[in-house]
């Protein structure tokens, strides 16, 4: 993750804002405005860790807004050469120290913790799922179902996990699915005009429900197929279907897959499952900040 790109400090820069880190009222009424302190990230679960690279950058940019002299605004950040971002720790754990400003430390405690409970709960999740299916060939993916304007980084943390990134928008990939086949003219009509339009690299996937719509695709040249909404039974049916053909096909199995199914159809002979709950539903990772006030 490149965290210094525009659009990630961009994205910082709103989040502080929001917050209007820089007229904390309550901290820039009640805390000496030259006390340094220290910050101690601190894990309180087990999780595997997203975000690490954010908290400088939160800090760099908050810089920026802070109209304090440079010299209050100076800070460091360490971290255990173990620990970085796609490692699981234990609760307990420290992640990082931060040596600051208090007054900056305090205002920007809110907006770090958010994110890196935020995309370490994706990471962690991630990782439950990727384990679930461990020894099978199969590969767990993302979806786009993410939260407007934070994509970028929550595949990143499905990448932590161990996850593997589906199409990241609309223009990275051809999926045609059922919507698409219903308004276009049926599936010869939009997978012909697909493949023929497509740009170079493009491959053009097919989405199925049955085994009717799964001749159709194949027939008419599909270059990949997702299996939505089958039962385990039905995708491996599917997948001996498509081993027939002389070309390989990769294979997606997607709805209704949660952790407790996702092994039945990893070894049904998928090549991918995509989760959507891996961004849409992961519970935030339990994660706080502690400061102390440094010696003068």
């Amino acid at each position: 993750m490149d965290w210094k790109s525009h659009r990630i400090d961009a994205l910082l820069e709103q989040a502080l804002v929001e917050d209007k880190a820089a007229g904390d009222a309550t901290t820039n009424l009640t805390i000496d405005p030259d006390l340094r302190a220290t910050g101690s990230i601190l894990a309180r679960q087990e999780m595997v860790v997203a975000g690490l690279g954010a908290v400088p950058r939160f800090l760099e940019v908050f810089a920026r807004l802070d109209p304090r002299p440079p010299a209050q605004t100076r800070f460091e950040v360490v971290s255990h050469p173990e620990i970085f971002d796609g490692v699981r720790v234990h609760e307990g754990q420290v992640l990082a120290v931060i040596r600051h400003n208090a007054r900056a430390l305090l205002s920007c405690e809110r907006v770090i913790l958010n994110l890196m409970q935020h995309l370490s709960g994706i990471a962690t999740l991630t990782r439950q799922y990727v384990d679930a299916i461990q020894g099978t060939t199969a590969r767990v993916l993302d979806t786009r179902k993410t939260m407007p304007g934070l994509r970028a980084l929550e595949k990143y943390a499905v990448l932590c996990g161990g996850g593997t990134n589906h199409r990241l928008d609309l223009a990275s990939g051809i999926l045609i699915k059922n919507n698409h086949i219903a308004l276009g003219g049926g599936l010869p009509t939009v997978l012909t005009r697909a493949l023929e339009r497509r740009k170079s690299g493009q491959r053009v996937q097919v989405e199925v429900r049955n085994a009717k719509e799964l001749e159709e695709a194949l027939e008419y040249g599909a270059e990949a197929i997702l299996l939505d909404n089958m039962s385990p039974a039905g995708v491996k049916k599917s997948v001996d279907r498509i081993k027939q053909e002389k070309r390989w096909i990769p294979t997606e199995a997607s709805s209704g897959i949660v952790l407790e199914n996702i092994r039945a159809y990893a070894e049904a002979g998928v090549d991918f499952i995509s989760v959507g709950a891996l961004t849409h539903s992961a519970r935030a990772a339990n994660i706080s900040m502690s400061i102390a006030a440094e010696p003068r």
